[in-house]
């Protein structure tokens, strides 16, 4: 038996949902914050929660005993929407853009996402795995321990096979838990520019079928927006992937008024991303469908434009999550707390909200949430340890990375 004991937490923010896959409404708030606190872990998973004398007399003789009387512990985040797997960087678009280039601009020049598509297709899969892999390694040191990584950046079907196997040898070899996401319809490439709807066929009839056969993705995401995968292609995509026993997911509204995310609730995706332009119509399907409302407040922050209604989306009653997205365009960042701030001083989220919108919302915009995203009696021991005085202080002292000691199913982590 292998048994850790975290004792004397300073503070132990559980965010305990109480059996419930996520959390709504005035319960974001809820944290069951606990003073002075100790988690006995065994075999990876939490056995039981309560002061360090009575868990030390559940303790074998090896236990290994961690004392965290000055640290401040919080579920492991989960990043639910991620293009971590990626060649070539943007940063000369980034330049442009603060020079008012406008995105039209740029792609005219060669850049967005064809541009990193063109990149991704040339690099090699071990290359791509060890970027993938020290990106990953990055994501723990912040105290991200759950990433989910589409694909999207092949836009054919050995480049997109390449990206799906990179994604699932990470997930056997790495220490996070790494969940797939088919986005073949991430972009139009340019030899079907002129005919779309073949390249929907080839979605349709060749990437999906191989993808699911051989079980590289457990999701198929959609980029349905203006400029992109109209409501139509989008469903028709989505269809074919649910019939072949994938879970749907919709990056919708990000652009403008699209459908999309009224397309999320009506094949019950397991959330719709993005969500900058929703509506009040489609607030209301989503809460009506048990969609989690998954924001990227990363993106607005660094494109500079309008933010996701938060405050709506949470006062009516919808789960909402936040992650990075991180990609070389959009969203240079993996720094799930730098998105905490971005939310709480642009989106008028709570601390308590955002902090719940990274673990246990998270975790449902995966379907995760029954074994991570809170540190409850039963769920996996994702747990990371903080040098701040209490939790508000993560989302306050930015730019800093104030992580401590990172547990990884029951493993105290150690970086070179």
């Amino acid at each position: 038996m292998r048994q850790l004991l975290v004792k004397n937490i300073k503070q132990l923010v559980t965010v305990a949902s109480g059996g419930k896959p996520w959390k709504t409404g005035v319960e974001m708030r809820d944290l069951d914050v606990r003073e002075n606190s100790s988690v006995l872990i065994e075999n990876g998973t939490i056995r039981a929660i309560g002061s360090a004398k009575d868990l030390e007399k559940k303790t074998v003789r090896d236990a290994e005993i961690l004392d965290a009387s000055d640290r401040v512990a919080l579920p492991g985040f989960v990043d639910s929407h991620t293009h971590l797997v990626f060649a070539g960087t943007r940063e000369n678009e980034f330049a442009m853009r603060a020079e008012g280039r406008s995105y039209q601009e740029i792609a005219e020049k060669g850049g967005g996402i064809l541009s990193t598509v063109n990149a991704t297709r040339q690099a090699a899969k071990r290359d791509l795995k060890k970027l993938a892999a020290k990106r990953l390694d990055d994501l723990l040191r912040h105290g991200t321990t759950t990433v989910e990584i589409k694909s999207g950046y092949g836009l054919d079907p050995d480049s997109e096979v390449k990206m799906l196997e990179v994604i699932n040898d990470l997930a056997k070899e790495h220490y996070s838990t790494v969940v797939a996401t088919f986005l073949g319809a991430h972009a139009f490439p340019p030899e079907y520019k002129s005919n779309p709807e073949a390249y929907i066929d080839l979605i349709c009839e060749r990437m999906l079928p191989y993808v699911a056969k051989r079980k590289l993705a457990e999701f198929c995401d959609v980029f349905c927006d203006r400029g992109y995968f109209s409501v139509e292609q989008s469903r028709k995509i989505l269809n074919v992937a649910m019939s072949l026993g994938m879970k749907a997911k919709v990056h919708a509204e990000e652009l403008g008024p699209s459908g999309g995310a009224a397309l999320a609730a009506e094949l019950r995706a397991v959330s719709a991303d993005h969500l900058e332009h929703i509506d009040r119509d489609g607030i209301e399907k989503l809460k009506k469908s048990g969609v989690v409302a998954a924001l990227l407040p990363g993106v607005s922050f660094f494109l500079n434009h309008g933010y996701a209604p938060a405050r709506t989306l949470i006062d009516s009653g919808v789960p909402v999550a936040l992650a990075s997205d991180f990609n070389p365009g959009s969203c240079m960042s993996f720094s799930i707390p730098l998105m905490m701030t971005i939310a709480c001083t642009h989106m008028n989220m709570s601390p308590e909200e955002a902090i719940t919108s990274c673990t246990l919302n998270g975790a449902a915009a995966l379907g995760l949430s029954a074994n991570i995203g809170s540190i409850e009696v039963g769920k996996e021991a994702d747990i990371i340890l903080y040098d701040i005085p209490n939790y508000h202080h993560l989302a306050y002292h930015f730019g800093a990375n104030h992580v401590a000691t990172v547990i990884k199913h029951g493993t105290m982590l150690e970086f070179s």
